[in-house]
């Protein structure tokens, strides 16, 4: 799998929004004080909210999701196109970025010395039907040269199944299928949904966490 791949499989950007929504959601009930994977933040300026995924072994993902559109940015520190091989973006990635997203290239949050850390790449402007990403020569003999195979893995995949799957073996705990059901669909976080995800945190103590994330919060316990 390769960048074009990815690009064919992710949703459109509401769409893929509201799934990073989710997936922030979930990670901060099932690991309220802890580092956690996957996060969202919904004033990350006065114009963009931002989603990201820090797995802890230095592979990352980045979304800046803006009026312009959407900037996705990934890492796979592993990669035969990482930058720090030669200094520099392995060529095509970033070259044809166009210009409302070249601010985000050169992102202080995603660069090393002014350097962009970067192994794949994709955009999509506002009222565009598609994502698009560079013209790349990938190195031969490899499936997935930039990480996108595993990267956006759950960017791609809609399914509630699959967040449950990578929950249980990153927390090493059950996590129950119908609560991750619940956040997928955006329903309103209640404190019986919290329960069945983690027994010890309470809707009081995470609605700070929502609101950072723009994620709805019941005003009572019904489920």
């Amino acid at each position: 799998m390769t960048v074009h791949d990815v690009a064919e499989a992710l949703p459109d950007i509401p769409t893929l929004r509201d799934r990073c929504r989710a997936m922030a959601m979930l990670e901060t009930v099932l690991n309220p004080d802890g580092t956690r994977c996957y996060s969202f933040s919904r004033a990350w300026s006065e114009a963009e909210e931002f989603a990201s995924m820090r797995n802890g072994s230095g592979d990352e993902f980045d979304v800046v999701f803006s009026p312009a559109g959407a900037y996705v940015r990934g890492f796979d520190h592993e990669s035969a196109m990482s930058p720090n091989a030669d200094g520099a973006p392995w060529p095509g990635v970033v070259d044809s970025v166009p210009e409302v997203f070249r601010s985000c290239v050169e992102e202080p949050a995603f660069t090393d010395d002014g350097m962009p850390v970067v192994t794949v790449c994709m955009w999509r402007e506002a009222g565009d039907g598609r994502w698009e990403a560079g013209e790349i020569d990938f190195p031969e003999d490899n499936a997935d040269p930039e990480g996108s195979g595993w990267l956006f893995q759950l960017l791609v995949d809609p399914s509630p199944e699959a967040f449950q799957e990578f929950a249980e073996d990153y927390y090493e705990i059950p996590v129950d299928i119908h609560a991750v059901r619940h956040i997928y669909a955006l329903r309103p976080l209640t404190q019986d949904v919290v329960t069945a995800l983690n027994d010890t945190a309470s809707l009081a103590d995470l609605a700070g966490a929502a609101a950072a994330i723009g994620y709805p919060v019941a005003t009572s316990s019904a489920p």
